[in-house]
């Protein structure tokens, strides 16, 4: 279930509501990487803490745990919901971060790609200016053409003519 922007700033703190303010569309685009890293491990510190919490709140609730105050909890609806405002934060983080990691990622194979070019270009180049009478092959071995005749039959109807023969071959012999 979507949580709307008036539920997160009801559940958060004021550090936690600028944190994960820095986590939505169009501000999470504009942090620098080192930004977005330092962002990224707050983000994920507040929600473990946010985790813990709920983990508490809900074994006191169950009587598995002794209360941290005078009474046990009664509910955790409050908690859970900051628990679900920084996961979903923690989620978008990573998301950008992995949509920049693949981009610098295409943009290193695609320099990778012209550097290994202009590498080939070279090498060609230095190949056609070398002596023709040199120790090696300049065209390679060339394929000779087959002297067997080129087989008209397709391999599958081979087969199933294969198979109708012992097909009827079983019939005649259980006569």
């Amino acid at each position: 279930m979507a949580i709307t922007r008036k539920e997160e700033q009801r559940a958060l703190d004021t550090d936690e509501r600028a944190l994960v303010e820095k986590s939505h569309h169009p501000v999470v685009q504009e942090l620098s990487d080192k930004e977005l890293a330092d962002l990224l491990k707050l983000v994920r510190t507040r929600r473990d803490k946010a985790q813990a919490e709920a983990s508490r709140r809900r074994r006191e609730m169950r009587g598995k745990g002794s209360p941290k105050g005078a009474v046990a909890s009664k509910a955790d609806e409050g908690s859970r919901i900051k628990l679900d405002v920084l996961t979903m934060a923690v989620r978008r983080l990573n998301g950008e971060a992995e949509r920049r990691r693949r981009l610098t990622a295409k943009v290193s194979l695609v320099e990778n790609a012209r550097a290994a070019l202009v590498l080939k270009k070279a090498a060609s180049a230095d190949l056609s200016e070398s002596a023709f009478n040199a120790r090696t092959a300049h065209h390679g071995m060339r394929k000779n053409a087959s002297e067997r005749r080129e087989d008209l039959m397709r391999p599958m109807e081979r087969g199933r003519q294969r198979k109708a023969g012992a097909v009827a071959q079983a019939k005649r012999d259980s006569r």
